[in-house]
């Protein structure tokens, strides 16, 4: 039976040109989430990648979403040797995996915890050592699916990634396949791989060349500052709709978190891959209308999203912001 394909973003909150004006200011801003699960299924939490939510916050998601509303998040960043003690990447703290931990139990328990997103940072090489980090992760976490994404070309050149591929089946983890520049080492090729039963993703970073290594120091805005074209988001959808022919669900992820770029490029691949989403909101229209100097079809075909209260919600609801080819067999 054919699998799902779910769609969405990652983060919620950095999006512009996207949600009404009363919502980008104040404590409103809080009401992005329920707005942005009007049009898709599932999102990526990015923020706790730079730090970990409390459970009440996480509650506070949970309860702004949907029933079938799915959230991937992304592992704090000592978890993923992201943090340097004298130059060299630290083990995360006892009270550091403590605390990620209880902010999976409000995901977990409301039935939307969909992966644990491991993105390990370009030093992370493939050595003895690394693979066991990545064994102590799959153990961190026995009863929830483990989403690895990889950053550097050690995993895949020299005949080394069926090596790698093997690793991640044995450990029942998701490959993360990527979209990204394919510059120097620190990038990874276009490969979607089903490593688990459970779920194939697919992210996308934009292919921005000049910012990717951030030689000048911008933001991550700058980093990702691209727009897909239509065409360049087709290369992928061969190899995922046949994910999903072979019984796995897909998350199509889009992390080019520029203006409204993601946002767009989400509703690009609704349309591609037949998804269902309602239709865009018109600054999202515009940018199609800015890129391909037309509307496109599929958008006259959209049925309106679901109906929103725009009335300001109670001001006791806890929350924090939001703050990143080949199918192997």
């Amino acid at each position: 039976m054919v699998a799902d394909i779910l769609v969405g973003t990652c983060n919620w909150a950095d999006h512009t040109d996207f949600y009404p004006l009363e919502l980008e200011r104040g404590r409103r801003q809080r009401e992005k989430l329920s707005y942005y699960a009007r049009y898709f299924p599932m999102v990526e939490i990015d923020t706790s990648f730079y730090g970990i939510p409390r459970p009440d916050v996480v509650d506070g998601w949970v309860a702004r979403t949907p029933e079938r509303f799915l959230f991937n998040i992304k592992a704090f960043r000592s978890l993923t040797r992201h943090e340097r003690e004298a130059g060299q990447p630290r083990r995360p703290t006892d009270d550091e995996v403590r605390d990620f931990l209880a902010a999976l139990v409000p995901l977990r328990e409301s039935g939307k915890l969909g992966a644990v997103h491991y993105q390990f940072p370009p030093w992370f090489t493939s050595t003895p050592a690394a693979r066991d980090v990545l064994l102590e992760t799959r153990e961190r976490h026995p009863d929830d699916i483990v989403a690895i994404e990889f950053r550097h070309r050690s995993w895949f050149d020299n005949d080394a990634w069926p090596a790698t591929e093997d690793l991640l089946r044995e450990l029942d983890c998701v490959y993360v396949g990527v979209d990204a520049p394919q510059l120097g080492s620190g990038t990874a090729p276009p490969i979607l791989a089903i490593t688990s039963k459970k779920l194939c993703i697919a992210r996308f970073h934009g292919r921005n060349r000049r910012t990717w290594y951030r030689p000048s120091g911008p933001t991550s805005a700058d980093r990702f500052n691209y727009l897909y074209s239509a065409a360049e988001l087709g290369e992928w959808v061969p190899s995922i709709r046949e994910a999903a022919r072979r019984g796995t669900t897909v998350h199509v992820l889009l992390n080019n978190n520029r203006s409204n770029y993601a946002v767009v490029n989400a509703f690009d691949f609704g349309a591609l891959l037949d998804v269902a989403l309602p239709r865009p909101p018109q600054p999202i229209v515009d940018r199609l209308v800015e890129r391909d100097a037309a509307v496109p079809a599929w958008v006259a075909e959209g049925t309106a999203p679901p109906p929103w209260d725009s009335s300001p919600m109670p001001a006791s609801t806890p929350d924090a912001a939001q703050g990143t080819l080949d199918l192997s067999t």
